[in-house]
């Protein structure tokens, strides 16, 4: 039940990412990595610090986030759900991504 719920959130925000494609990419809203990052917060916490067994993306360089994801999307890293979810993103997004998660502290 509770995949079926991250899938389904999960679902919802490649839809928002979608319809608005020039946000997604960065371009023109200075919020966009933080609205395109808010989609980890299922499973990474709100703001990159996780609660339980995935790790916390707070404060890791953003260098090793965006390698992590672009080896989940090209099925180069063993995952649950995330080579799924990684596949809805463009190297922009992901590097908007790890640009957002880089910049927040453990604290936050």
């Amino acid at each position: 039940m509770k995949s079926k719920h991250l899938i389904a959130s999960a679902a919802v925000g490649f839809a928002a990412v979608a319809l608005n494609p020039a946000s997604a990419a960065g371009h023109g809203d200075a919020n966009a990595a933080r609205y395109i990052a808010g989609n980890c917060a299922n499973c990474h916490g709100t703001s990159g610090v996780a609660r339980g067994g995935m790790p916390s993306l707070a404060g890791q360089k953003k260098d090793q986030i965006a390698q992590r994801m672009r080896e989940f999307r090209d099925g180069k890293r063993a995952a649950t759900v995330m080579h799924q979810i990684a596949k809805g993103y463009s190297d922009a997004q992901i590097d908007a991504i790890a640009e957002q998660f880089a910049r927040q502290s453990m604290g936050q």
